[in-house]
């Protein structure tokens, strides 16, 4: 698949309109568990909050985990009380499992999600969205580790923290400097087609969402935070560790065997409507150019490395013969994956193939080269060898280029509609139909919200990337007052 030059199912960014409507334009998910005594106080506070700041309609959604405790009951009574507040209740447990279900159902333009502690400083809320709603940016998180963050938590949970990071950095490459802030918030058109490839159920669900979303091209606002520990936690630190390196496992092979379709995320260059208009202009010419350049350049020297090994065992056309071959074989491999985006095993041993033909062009003008240089100095030294292949390599790497781009992996997209690829409808409700029509205008002001959605709803959340469902269907019912604990089916 061509990641960088496909379409994908994304439209352009744009701004959400402003004008008058009762549909809530974000929709804050409190995902709990077993939280009687923190619920009331929180939503209390980030209902005052928002009524207070937020100049567009909101609503205000806890996710019930399958507590055993209270929690149903005082969800239901909150919902009862304020007209913002929806409960929603799930029969398994997973942070990550609450989320994608409530966020796949819901209507609004704009999902957020924050812990039922409120560590972090609700002044960074309207910040976190506005580049949402703006249309600027796809993600936003918020951070701990931004050096403007003001941050109170205790030496262990410190360390942990960065470590973590910096194994994401190591493992996955990953660019964003907080993965496990539970302050973060996504465009609804973005979850719609992001969710469906990230597996994990549990904590490291925010961490896989955003290293598919960041390997996809799309863009993560940071917002720095004020965050305040809270010490009693009830996250088992041992356990989610182990969980999260399982997850960086995983997802590490995943994006090494380019299984993951993230080219379904692609949006198109920019939001300017002249990017549009641009016809019979061959896409990402740029782009490969300089990745081919850096696959070149190291390749040569991988290339000049094997020579000189070889050297000292074999004469020169055997030693140029033997390192060409081995570093063909590398370079085809690398450009393939690295500059023209072509991921999975489909077609790579016809890629290797035609990638050994054009090799075989390249030894042709390389051994042509030295048998010159030995018809004309009978003796050549070993620098000079190095410097008439080099000259020889830079010709064919031209040659090399072009067959590469037109004949090896030529771009379809450019001769042909890319393929649509349509994400698996969320729920069957049309209350919450997660469609890309057009939102409906949105107000300034806070508006009451009456929840529309029938009694109960199926959801099947976790839709794979081949359009079957990895998680059952799961069973959601607004709670009510006279819901009985449910226990842990765990």
């Amino acid at each position: 698949m061509r990641t960088h030059s496909s379409p994908g199912t994304l439209p352009a960014r744009e701004h959400l309109p402003a004008t008058d409507a009762g549909t809530p334009v974000l929709d804050v998910v409190i995902p709990v568990y077993n939280e009687e005594k923190d619920l009331r106080p929180c939503v209390r506070r980030l209902h005052e909050h928002l009524t207070r700041t937020f100049p567009y309609a909101f609503r205000i959604t806890i996710a019930d985990n399958a507590s055993t405790d209270t929690t149903p009951l005082v969800a239901a009574r909150l919902a009862a009380e304020i007209p913002e507040v929806a409960g929603v209740r799930l029969e398994q447990k997973g942070r990550g499992r609450a989320l994608r279900t409530v966020w796949s159902a819901s209507d609004a333009p704009i999902l957020a999600y924050m812990d039922v502690d409120l560590s972090t400083d609700l002044n960074a809320l309207l910040p976190l969205v506005a580049p949402l709603i703006s249309g600027h940016s796809d993600l936003a998180i918020g951070s701990r580790l931004a050096r403007t963050s003001r941050v109170v938590r205790g030496p262990k949970r410190e360390f942990i923290s960065r470590a973590y990071n910096l194994i994401l950095r190591g493992s996955l490459q990953a660019r964003f400097s907080d993965a496990q802030c539970g302050f973060k918030a996504i465009r609804r058109d973005v979850a719609r087609v992001l969710l469906p490839l990230v597996e994990d159920t549990g904590w490291f669900f925010d961490t896989e969402m955003l290293v598919l979303a960041e390997r996809a091209g799309l863009r993560i606002h940071e917002v720095p935070v004020d965050w305040v520990d809270d010490p009693d936690s009830t996250v088992r630190i041992v356990k989610t560790a182990t969980d999260d390196l399982k997850g960086v496992w995983r997802v590490g092979r995943a994006l090494a065997g380019g299984s993951l379709p993230l080219d379904r995320l692609a949006r198109p260059f920019g939001d300017d409507p002249r990017d549009r208009e641009l016809t019979n202009v061959p896409q990402g010419l740029a782009r490969q150019l300089v990745g081919f350049c850096v696959v070149g350049g190291l390749s040569t020297l991988f290339y000049l490395l094997l020579y000189s090994v070889f050297r000292h065992f074999s004469g020169s056309q055997p030693a140029n013969a033997l390192a060409l071959l081995v570093s063909a074989v590398a370079n085809t491999a690398a450009n393939r994956r690295l500059t023209f985006g072509v991921r999975g095993r489909g077609g790579a041993v016809r890629h290797q193939a035609q990638g050994l033909v054009v090799f075989g062009i390249g030894l042709a003008l390389t051994s042509g080269s030295l048998a010159a240089l030995d018809a004309a100095g009978g003796s050549p030294a070993h620098s000079t060898e190095l410097a008439v292949l080099i000259a020889a390599n830079l010709a064919a790497t031209v040659l090399r280029f072009l067959l590469f781009r037109a004949w090896v992996f030529p771009d379809r997209g450019e001769s042909g509609a890319a393929p649509t690829v349509t994400a698996a409808p969320a729920v069957s409700s049309p209350a919450h139909s997660t469609t890309t029509a057009p939102h409906a205008p949105l107000p300034r002001r806070p508006v009451p919200y009456q929840p529309s959605c029938p009694t109960t709803a199926q959801v099947r959340a976790g839709a794979a990337a081949d359009g079957s469902w990895r998680d059952a269907t799961v069973q959601l019912q607004p709670v009510r007052p006279h819901d009985t604990d449910a226990g842990d089916p765990r």
